[in-house]
């Protein structure tokens, strides 16, 4: 009867890890995601493992194998690698959110006049932003910058990051002068202020896409486009996509 028993108790524990392990969800997503992802999931009652850094970097990941059930990134690009790489396909993607591009310096700093004072300001000092090829954010700077002219005049100021939130901490600790960062993350660091909103129209629209791999993947991605999710969504600064 004891053996009984140890069995029992053996099965029903193993069925109750299995349980919590289906029950959990675990998504890839953009690093500046990364506050708002986790005050809905906490909202929701979601229990969800995340996993923020840059878009490229997650795409790579999951490419390699790594365990998601939903990616959410900071542009289209690297989904539609993902698609090429037969891990997903058009309809497990839909747009999640929107978001804006800024300039940020330290608290306290004058805003801008116009995007042409840069050089001057920056004298021989950095320029914080994601890497141009690799990041989304970086990629939308890169654009801004060509559309002013500045480009080529600042390449040998950039410092490039491996995800956003990396640039803003170069400027919130001091280390860069300027950076080109997401709005939502110039909003949740105290460290820094917005000098300049960079014009929607110098780049292409910041969209962050999200994709199922799985069933659990595709009811996290549902409850983002919530009422509730949309207001936390607003709360920190995003955008929501149009209809």
């Amino acid at each position: 009867m004891t053996r009984i028993a140890a069995i029992l108790t053996l099965f029903f524990a193993v069925f109750a890890v299995s349980a919590v392990a289906e029950s959990r969800v675990t998504v890839f997503a953009a690093a500046s995601l990364r506050g708002v992802l986790q005050e809905i999931a906490a909202q929701g009652e979601i229990d969800a493992v995340f996993s923020f850094g840059g878009s490229g970097t997650l795409a790579r990941q999951v490419s390699a194998g790594a365990p998601a059930d939903a990616v959410i990134l900071a542009n289209n690009d690297w989904i539609l690698w993902l698609e090429q790489q037969g891990l997903i396909t058009a309809k497990d993607v839909q747009p999640v959110v929107r978001n804006s591009l800024v300039v940020i310096a330290a608290a306290g700093t004058p805003p801008l006049t116009n995007a042409q004072v840069l050089p001057r300001l920056l004298a021989d000092q950095r320029l914080a932003m994601g890497q141009r090829d690799a990041v989304p954010a970086g990629k939308y700077a890169r654009q801004w910058l060509e559309t002013e002219g500045l480009w080529e005049t600042l390449t040998g100021n950039l410092a490039e990051t491996d995800n956003v939130r990396t640039a803003l901490a170069l400027v919130a600790r001091g280390q860069a002068p300027f950076g080109v960062v997401y709005a939502t993350d110039a909003l949740a660091e105290p460290a820094v202020d917005i000098v300049w909103e960079v014009p929607q129209t110098s780049h292409d629209p910041v969209l962050y896409p999200g994709a199922a791999l799985t069933l659990a993947g595709k009811h996290f991605l549902a409850l983002l486009n919530t009422p509730n999710a949309r207001t936390i969504f607003a709360t920190h600064g995003f955008l929501a996509v149009p209809e």
